[in-house]
């Protein structure tokens, strides 16, 4: 699955993975690519197939992601009030494949509505329609747009 999400060959999907079990420092390997080519023809996972041509709708939010700091562990543990870090992520979805269309990563006084127009400019599909998915934090001005 991976493979297929990623695009990689069987090869380079083997090392990727073996990176990430030695950054998570787990004693483990990934099988050999042979052995997952001979196991991957019993195996059938349905994928829907990427975005092609135009857009019915376009799905768009954002979410937060913590920066964590090195000392992290340092205000839990003694309580101490710090200033917290984020970051927010705005996604545009296509609604019908559930495919990432385009992302962005901004901070996080950053509104959906403003985030907007930077994830239309990285659009290179034609969308029918456009529907923001927090219209509480939204402009009037966003949702009118197509």
């Amino acid at each position: 699955m991976l493979k297929r999400v990623s695009c990689l060959v069987l090869r380079t999907a083997q090392g990727f993975i073996d990176s990430v079990f030695t950054l998570m420092k787990l004693p483990l390997r990934c099988l050999d690519y042979s052995c997952v080519s001979r196991r991957a023809k019993f195996i059938s996972i349905p994928f829907k197939n990427p975005t092609r041509g135009e857009i019915a709708h376009l799905v768009i939010d954002s979410t937060g992601l913590k920066v964590f700091a090195e000392d992290e562990w340092k205000v839990k543990k003694h309580s101490q009030e710090k200033r917290r870090v984020w970051r927010k992520r705005p996604l545009a979805v296509d609604a019908d494949t559930y495919e990432v269309i385009c992302a962005d990563l901004s901070l996080n006084n950053v509104t959906d509505a403003e985030a907007f127009p930077g994830l239309i400019r990285q659009t290179h599909h034609k969308i029918l329609y456009t529907f923001v998915a927090d219209l509480r934090r939204s402009t009037r001005n966003t949702t009118d747009s197509k």
